[in-house]
């Protein structure tokens, strides 16, 4: 049902862009840019966090890791991540198709700078072997996201 409804969030808010599936898995970067043909940088990877009662979606480059000094300074609390089920019962997706994109109740969305080094990234869509291709501004657009420095890259 998850992919369905990233379907219907795009046919109604973006109906010029599409949910692509694989015959692969994407459920990780790794596998994500491989079965997309991308870099894994170009992955748009979203976390799901929870900083004190708040629930909270982040979404950075594939490579980026979450930096806990930088996300306690943005949200004000130290971010933890969600577990599996915890994910699916706030998104409505499950982990490897956690996407910013036609969620269960409406989530706070962030989008890390570290996706404006693209032009076009990668985004899950709702299920583990989906995805769309969109532009950083265009997402965080679409989402109502708030730009924020909370990430490191690999050295």
């Amino acid at each position: 049902m998850s992919i369905e409804s990233v379907r219907a969030f795009f046919a109604k808010n973006a109906p010029e862009i599409s949910v692509i599936e694989s015959n692969k898995s994407s459920a990780t970067v790794a596998l994500a840019a491989e079965a997309f043909d991308v870099t894994p940088a170009e992955i748009a990877k979203t976390l799901s966090l929870r900083v004190g009662d708040r629930v909270l979606l982040v979404v950075t480059c594939g490579t980026a890791r979450l930096d806990n000094k930088k996300a306690r300074a943005a949200f004000g609390g130290k971010p933890r991540m969600l577990n599996a089920e915890e994910a699916l019962d706030a998104t409505g997706h499950p982990v490897g198709g956690i996407c910013p994109f036609g969620l269960k109740t409406p989530l706070p969305v962030y989008c890390d700078i570290s996706l404006k080094a693209f032009s076009e990234v990668v985004p899950a869509a709702g299920s583990i072997n989906s995805a769309v291709r969109i532009s950083p501004a265009r997402m965080a657009e679409l989402t109502s996201a708030e730009w924020v420095d909370v990430s490191e890259l690999p050295a």
